[in-house]
Formats: C-alpha cells, structure tokens, sequence
C-alpha cells in the first residue's frame, strides 16, 4: 500500500517516519560496500575532515543526543577507525590509517546515495525535498 492511501496519510508523525524508514533503507544499501551503517559514516567522515573534534561539536552537526554519538564511537573505535583522547576535561576523536584509507571509498557512497535519491525523486524535486526538510526541522524545538 501507497503512504498516501493509508488511513494516517495526514498525519507529520507517519509520514515522516514512513519517509525516514524508506530513506534508511536505501543509505544502507549504498553504504554496504564501506561496511560502515550511514550514521557511522558520517560521524566519521567528519572526524576524517575535522581530526581533534570533540563528540558534542559532533552530536550538535549531527542532530544526535551526546550519548548516541557516544556509542557511535565506540563502535568506530571497535572498528579500529577512530581513537579518543582525553586533555582535562575535553575528549577530541582522531582517524586512524585505516580510516583515512576508507575515506575515498565513504565519498563515493556519499555520492551513490545522492544519485539513487536523486534519481528516484528527480533533481529538482530532492533539492526542494532536502531543503524543506531542513527548514522544518529549524522550526522545531
């Protein structure tokens, strides 16, 4: 069944998370081939562009509570991509060689996800879809 033909189809909460789920699935399969989940890859490639961040900066971009960017490190820590230091009190993440090695291979999913999204949507529709949803978002607490 069609989003659109179910009886929730006016409502934010269904369709957005209907949306999200359909949106997750296909990040999921783009970022397979990186064996990184979406969420991991992009903390990463941060950490990858801005070596020393701390996890709240990341949590903050991210739109993510500090204690899911927490076991996201961790996880990427299992993985032998990031490591974490601690001065005093501020606690800065660091890519690995390993990491550094994955990050041409993350851009390219990076790119593969937006063109499969992309495609589906069209160019123009995605950009206005991707736009609006950032400006709902800004709007809500």
């Amino acid at each position: 069944m069609k989003a659109s033909e179910s009886r929730y189809n006016k409502c934010i909460y269904f369709s957005s998370n209907a949306l999200a789920r359909k949106i997750e699935r296909l990040a999921m399969d783009c970022w397979k081939k990186a064996g990184l989940a979406p969420s991991h890859a992009y903390l990463l490639m941060m950490v990858l562009e801005e070596p020393g961040m701390q996890p709240g900066l990341a949590a903050e971009e991210l739109q993510l509570s500090p204690s899911t960017v927490t076991r996201l490190i961790e996880k990427l820590e299992e993985k032998k991509l990031v490591v974490r230091t601690t001065e005093g009190k501020l606690t800065n993440i660091y890519p690995t060689p390993k990491a550094k090695e994955l990050f041409p291979l993350m851009k390219s999913c990076t790119q593969d996800f937006q063109e499969q999204y992309t495609a589906l949507l069209g160019k123009e529709e995605s950009s206005k879809l991707v736009g609006a949803i950032n400006r709902i978002n800004d709007k809500l607490p």
